[in-house]
């Protein structure tokens, strides 16, 4: 694993050395999506991430990716790389960040967040480790150490390399708590132990740091107290913004691969949401025939029916438009479903009606 990164790392130093703006994504942030934790829209992050001239940003919101459409709209109108994925808090109280490489692992994600969320009440989800092996595959997983990395976390993060064979690394950040260059070298070596590159993170909660306020806000909602008494509850600071690459490599001087990494992953996941749509159920047609071909012989056909002295060319002329407007849409499939529930309950002597521009169509009518 590490032979295979030795070079991109050392060519994203170089870049770092050469640049007064080193070369940086911000891996972990949340979004308002995560439920009275972010404090921000996930268009204020892309916006900002796009103004700090970050390489990419990735939102991955807790067991969700409710705002995931709303970050890609925005990324596309920024120009700005996103990688969409999901922080997923298991049961056992590991947390690890989820980024899918493909279109087949982004469906994996999907299914396995689904399945978390079906087993608990709303808005909830539980997870177990086995699901998140049974669903690993094509991901990039990233683990987020607790606020003390203790034995329990290190067992837990070798038994995750053992049953992971993709790309697993190991977060860390630096957020002015008084012990961070101790713990940013306590964790640099765990993951050298266990085979879990570091990389660098800024745990973001918010697009600047005037959000803090709200932040706290939301977290005294969430403890269901006041803000006064929420005591240490809240953060200790409000350094949980997004952060530029060249403050980030300031912050993890002696460590600058941890930020370098940052790219490996973003080279790593080609997936975006453009590569989705929907897809229609295959609709049976006739032998040699296509959906578009059947529903306009069905079409033309009808026409007869209904104007046995000729079709009018006003008629002729909107059954040309409409199919072609169909065609052009690909929505044939779904005129034909509806042709064949209308004549199932005509069979039947059921009553049925449309409604809608569809309905009133000609191509309906006929």
């Amino acid at each position: 694993m590490g032979d295979v990164r030795v070079a991109p790392v050392r060519a994203c130093l170089r870049d770092m050395g050469n640049s007064r703006h080193a070369a940086y994504a911000e891996l972990q942030a949340v979004s308002n999506f995560s439920f009275l934790r972010g404090a921000s829209h996930a268009e204020e992050l892309v916006e900002r991430a796009a103004a700090l001239g970050l390489a990419a940003i990735g939102i991955a919101d807790r067991n969700t990716l409710a705002g995931a459409v709303r970050a890609h709209v925005a990324a596309k109108a920024a120009g700005l790389r996103l990688l969409t994925g999901a922080r997923l808090d298991l049961a056992c109280g590991l947390s690890l960040l989820c980024y899918p490489r493909d279109r087949a692992a982004y469906g994996r994600l999907c299914r396995l967040l689904t399945l978390g969320q079906r087993r608990a009440a709303k808005g909830g989800c539980v997870l177990h480790r086995g699901d998140v092996a049974a669903h690993a595959e094509g991901q990039v997983l990233i683990a987020l150490p607790p606020g003390r990395a203790d034995e329990a976390f290190a067992a837990a993060l070798a038994a995750l390399r053992r049953r992971h064979a993709g790309p697993l690394y190991l977060a860390a950040h630096m957020l002015y708590r008084g012990d961070d260059r101790s713990r940013l070298n306590r964790l640099a070596a765990l993951a050298e132990r266990h085979e879990t590159p570091l990389i660098a993170t800024n745990d973001v909660h918010y697009h600047v740091p005037g959000r803090r306020p709200l932040q706290d806000v939301l977290t005294a909602i969430r403890e269901r107290v006041t803000v006064a008494q929420a005591g240490w509850r809240l953060a200790a600071n409000a350094e949980r913004h997004l952060k530029s690459g060249a403050e980030m490599a300031r912050l993890f001087r002696g460590h600058e691969d941890a930020v370098a990494r940052t790219l490996e992953i973003v080279r790593l996941c080609t997936f975006s949401l453009d590569e989705l749509a929907y897809e229609y159920p295959d609709e049976p047609v006739p032998a040699g025939s296509t959906p578009q071909r059947h529903l306009e012989a069905l079409t033309w056909a009808g026409a007869g029916r209904c104007y046995p002295g000729g079709i009018p060319a006003k008629v002729r002329r909107a059954l040309t438009h409409e199919l072609a407007l169909i065609a052009e849409l690909g929505y044939a499939p779904y005129f034909l479903t509806v042709h064949d529930i209308v004549r199932f309950a005509r069979g039947k002597g059921i009553l049925c009606q449309g409604r809608g521009s569809a309905a009133n169509s000609a191509v309906c009518y006929c």
